[in-house]
């Protein structure tokens, strides 16, 4: 089954029912297909933050949770009919523990990372840079695993200010965390395998 495009009210309730193992996004009322699948270099980069971050939060209050993984930036638990709006960041943290659902994230995340694939940087950059900024999102990653470089945006009242970009060599702060840096050599660690 597939997505009907022509529906104009498809909601998450839509989603989780179809059938064909196929992942979607919902934002500001447009469909977003998910594939294809990312590739070797995107999935190791995603794996490093993935180690570090969960290494960090283990025993903390704080989780980590790697995709596939949807986030519903409505509260709305009971009625899933209603939420019309989802993605499927790369990567998420959430630090109230009332947000994680047993098949989902529901509410803001404090934390987003999205790995740019070819296919997605322009959705990534764009489209979901603003819809994390108006959901409220305190700090959004976009790395280029071409460049080898992580963007990093905090949330300043109620808009993005880029904090940075980091490359291979620097050790870059979580900002929502206060104890807590990457580094990059790790990050971007597997070009050298």
């Amino acid at each position: 089954m597939t997505v009907p495009q022509e529906k104009q009210n498809f909601t998450y309730e839509d989603y989780i029912k179809l059938t064909d193992d196929m992942r979607y996004e919902a934002i500001d009322g447009q469909i977003y297909n998910m594939t294809p699948s990312p590739t070797p270099n995107h999935q190791g980069i995603l794996g490093e933050l993935f180690i570090e971050f969960g290494s960090y939060l283990r025993g903390k209050q704080c989780r980590a949770f790697i995709s596939p993984i949807d986030v519903c930036f409505s509260d709305e638990k009971e009625d899933l009919g209603q939420i019309k709006e989802w993605v499927i960041p790369d990567l998420v943290v959430v630090c109230d523990k009332n947000k994680i659902g047993d098949k989902r994230i529901m509410g803001t995340p404090d934390l987003l990372i999205e790995v740019l694939s070819p296919s997605t940087a322009k959705h990534d950059r764009l489209t979901k840079y603003n819809r994390y900024q108006r959901a409220g999102v305190k700090e959004y990653w976009i790395v280029d695993p071409v460049h080898k470089t992580i963007e990093v945006y905090f949330l300043e009242g109620e808009g993005y200010k880029r904090k940075g970009i980091y490359s291979r060599g620097d050790i870059l702060p979580v900002s929502i965390f206060e104890d807590f840096s990457l580094d990059l050599d790790i990050v971007f660690r597997n070009d050298e395998e």
